[in-house]
């Protein structure tokens, strides 16, 4: 299965877009039982739009359980010289 997704986060924060953004992955694994394979994202004024290329879960190597939030402990979003790096923790 590979299917197209357009989303479109916003939100004060870069932080809260990048939440926004693996809110609609966790959904979409939990709901339709398919994980995005390839993204792009352009910006939008308070946030970013997005094309997802999704592939059915069971497609790609499975390491572990499936994520059911993000969360904001430890949360970090920075910009650097070489681009932008991030890290979040994932419930399962």
């Amino acid at each position: 299965m590979s299917a197209r997704r357009d989303v479109e986060v916003r939100a004060e924060r870069d932080e809260g877009v990048l939440v926004a953004l693996l809110d609609e992955v966790v959904y979409r694994l939990d709901t339709e039982g398919e994980v995005p394979v390839d993204v792009e994202l352009a910006p939008v004024d308070g946030g970013v739009k997005g094309v997802f290329q999704m592939a059915d879960a069971g497609s790609p190597p499975v390491t572990g359980a499936a994520p059911k939030a993000v969360t904001l402990h430890g949360l970090a979003l920075n910009r650097g010289q070489d681009g932008w790096t991030c890290s979040v923790t994932l419930d399962v």
